[in-house]
C-alpha cells in the first residue's frame, strides 16, 4: 500500500478535477483508499453519491452521516474478494495508492459510459522521497496496460510534477464505451 499527502484535505487532485466531467452526472463514484476524503468531498459537492473505501475511515467522521455517502471500512490488501461488483460505478477514483492485485477489479467496476481516474507514484519518484520501494511505484506504461482492451484512454501522463514538491507520477483518465456504441 502507498498513500501520501502533499495537498490539502479539501483540495482534489488537479488531474481528478480536470477529468471529473467524464463521470456521468449524478452517477455513483467509488473513492478507493479515500484517506481524509478529499475526492469523496469533491464528488459529493458535484452531486454524486459516493462510496468511500479505506481500512481507516476516521477522516470521514465529519461527513459520514451524509445520506449520499456510503463509508466502507475495508482493508483492500487483506486478500479478500473485492467488495464491489463489475459495472457498479460511474466513476472510480484512485489517487496516491497502488496495490496491483486490484487493477482488474477497479477497471471492471467502471460501468458502461463511466470513467476511471487514477493517479499515483511512478518509477523515478524514489529520488524525491517516499515512496521509494518498487512495489509502490508504477513501471513505465503500467496504467496503460491495466486498462488495455477494457477502457478507452482519454488522457495519460507519465511525468515529473514540480508542485507542491517534486514527484514522479503516472495518471490516466479512461472511459468504458457503452455496449453497442
Amino acid at each position: 500500500m502507498c498513500q501520501a499527502s502533499g495537498v490539502s484535505a479539501a483540495e482534489p487532485s488537479a488531474w481528478v478535477a480536470r477529468f471529473a466531467s467524464l463521470v456521468p452526472p449524478g452517477g455513483p463514484v467509488l473513492d478507493v483508499a479515500c484517506g481524509s476524503g478529499r475526492h469523496t468531498r469533491f464528488f459529493l459537492a458535484l452531486g454524486h453519491p459516493v462510496t468511500a473505501v479505506d481500512r481507516d475511515t476516521s477522516g470521514l467522521a465529519d461527513i459520514e452521516r451524509d445520506p449520499r455517502l456510503d463509508v466502507v471500512k475495508y482493508d483492500l490488501e487483506a486478500g479478500e474478494p473485492f467488495p464491489f461488483g463489475p459495472g457498479s460505478f460511474a466513476g472510480v477514483v484512485t489517487v496516491n495508492y497502488l496495490h496491483r492485485p486490484l487493477f482488474a477489479d477497479l477497471v471492471a467496476a467502471v460501468a458502461d459510459g463511466g470513467a476511471l481516474l487514477y493517479e499515483t507514484y511512478a518509477r523515478g519518484h524514489e529520488r524525491f522521497g517516499r515512496p521509494q520501494r518498487p512495489e509502490f511505484l508504477l513501471e513505465p506504461g503500467e496504467l496503460l496496460e491495466a486498462v488495455r482492451g477494457e477502457l478507452r484512454v482519454v488522457a495519460y501522463e507519465d511525468v515529473i510534477l514540480e508542485e507542491p514538491g517534486p514527484k514522479a507520477v503516472q495518471r490516466i483518465a479512461a472511459v468504458r464505451t457503452p455496449a453497442g456504441s
